[in-house]
């Protein structure tokens, strides 16, 4: 898997994602890298009052954290993520996905 990436940095994301999916069994993770270089990552959340999908929540922690911009998110677990609040924020954010096969796809 991380061989699919061309920016070790990207690879990076990938192993955060995916070892926060595993770690905390949940149906999504999704790692997020802003311009100054710092890493974030979230995973969805669904409660009776809140419902986010790992995608926003790693934007709200990043948001927080007064981001000026974002680099890249990877995304892995259930591909129901939306990403509009990335692209919306952040037009030039590369996004990917990591199928349950493995494969990268480019958002």
């Amino acid at each position: 898997m991380s061989n699919s990436f061309s920016n070790p940095e990207d690879a990076k994301l990938a192993t955060l994602a995916n070892s926060t999916l595993e770690r905390t069994g949940a149906k999504q993770a999704a790692a997020l890298r802003d311009t100054t270089g710092r890493t974030y990552v979230a995973i969805n959340i669904s409660t009776t009052s809140l419902s986010l999908d790992a995608v926003q929540a790693v934007f709200t922690v990043a948001a927080a954290s007064q981001i000026s911009g974002i680099e890249s998110v990877v995304i892995v677990g259930e591909s129901a993520a939306e990403t509009s609040v990335i692209t919306e924020n952040s037009p030039q954010a590369t996004i990917f996905y990591i199928e349950a096969s493995g494969s990268v796809t480019r958002a």
